[in-house]
């Protein structure tokens, strides 16, 4: 039996104003082609989730290569809430093989409005047509002497919706590992090999840390941090599905960036499609692919298109975080201000997401702390282990943050 040409894809809805999630709103989904006929209508549980749900995709091999043929499905996603906006997603890619999140933030209703929002996604970087990236320095002007700044994980990043000068168009404050998850899957194809999936994962992490490090455009006269052009930075859409494993690659490596030997900023990595020809300085996302099939591992594919002195470096300085990891999980039995610290923020997000078990708050991680967080790593799509790893650690807090402060417009994954 051949392979079925199948994505699997979920919708976690919340509030806008306060990131709880909403239970009870209905969802239709629609093949872009049929627009008139739903093929699917779900309902949010109490975390604000519908169940899986298989989609009709392309057969993998249009992602595989490049090809004339769209690699991915797209889907019309209307969702409805009793007190919000309806929230249209136009729309949603899914891949053969591969499991999305589709996240959507409801406004409240408001009066005199025609109540509803709708969220064009346009096509992949690789399936679309973009002016391509104008390759700068890799390396900007800035002191870096003695008393040159450490590399700071971000808790934000701010997007400018369009090219630089285009004043009308709108800024989004993002979370930032939410926007690093977007990006990559904007512009590479989640079916990829893994080594070439973390690769080009490093490349848009290091890329957003120079913007951030250099105040690129906040020096140039602009109130955000990074566009969302491919002519200028890096392809990414509000509001779109992230694909489940880019997801989880990005929650274990978003410490990491690249750098070379003597030189503090993270480095501004570029890249081209490279379908045709290969582009001097960048890396071909295409060839990047072809060399993580081949066996490639993802710093030798970096290697291969920036040169030997690249490596991957880390920053244990993270913006909107009140403790580190503390470099070992934590599993049934284990003891500790770390421990208390996790069941002091799983109280709070239980409050709040009422399937989680209650765990104790007691120092010692006994079996309700265990079920919470398995619960927790249920509903934010982690491999459930009850064991609290890096990911976990990370987006627990990530979460709590979300749930104790005004969430705006921000962008949450």
């Amino acid at each position: 039996m051949g392979v079925r040409n199948i994505g699997v894809m979920l919708i976690q809805v919340v509030s806008e104003l306060n990131a709880h999630p909403i239970e009870g709103a209905v969802i239709q989904i629609f093949n872009k082609r049929e627009p008139a006929t739903v093929i699917e209508s779900l309902i949010t549980d109490i975390s604000g989730r519908t169940p899986e749900v298989e989609l009709s995709a392309p057969p993998v091999e249009y992602s595989l290569e490049p090809a004339q043929l769209q690699p991915y499905t797209e889907y019309i996603i209307v969702v409805t809430a009793e007190g919000y906006q309806t929230v249209v997603i136009n729309s949603a890619h899914v891949l053969p093989l591969i499991k999305s999140i589709q996240p959507v933030k409801m406004p409240p209703l408001v009066s005199g409005g025609n109540n509803m929002i709708v969220i064009t996604i346009d096509p992949n970087y690789l399936a679309g047509t973009y002016t391509p990236k104008v390759y700068e320095d890799e390396v900007k002007e800035y002191a870096e002497g003695d008393n040159a700044k450490p590399v700071v994980i971000p808790e934000f990043i701010t997007v400018h919706n369009a090219i630089p000068g285009n004043i009308t168009a709108r800024n989004y404050k993002v979370e930032y590992v939410s926007y690093i998850k977007s990006v990559v899957s904007s512009v590479i194809y989640a079916t990829w090999p893994e080594e070439a999936i973390l690769a080009y994962i490093l490349v848009a992490i290091s890329f957003s840390l120079n913007r951030i490090y250099t105040n690129w455009y906040p020096n140039r006269g602009y109130n955000f941090d990074i566009t969302s052009t491919v002519a200028f930075d890096q392809k990414w859409f509000y509001g779109r599905n992230i694909f489940n494993n880019i997801s989880l690659a990005v929650d274990n490596i978003f410490l990491n960036y690249l750098s070379r030997p003597g030189i503090i900023q993270p480095i501004l990595t570029q890249t081209c499609r490279g379908e045709l020809a290969t582009c001097p300085n960048m890396m071909s996302l295409w060839q990047s692919k072809s060399l993580g099939a081949s066996g490639f591992s993802a710093i030798e594919i970096l290697r291969y298109f920036y040169g030997d002195t690249i490596y991957i470096n880390t920053s244990n300085i993270i913006e909107g975080v009140d403790m580190l990891w503390p470099g070992t999980d934590l599993t049934l039995g284990s003891t500790g201000v770390e421990v208390q610290h996790v069941q002091n923020q799983l109280i709070i997000i239980s409050d709040v997401y009422k399937a989680m078990t209650i765990p104790e708050v007691d120092g010692t991680y006994g079996q309700a702390t265990a079920a919470a967080v398995s619960d927790f790593q249920e509903i934010f799509n982690l491999p459930v282990s009850g064991t609290v790893d890096f990911a976990t650690w990370y987006k627990i807090s990530r979460v709590y943050r979300r749930l104790t402060r005004t969430s705006g417009n921000e962008e949450n994954i």
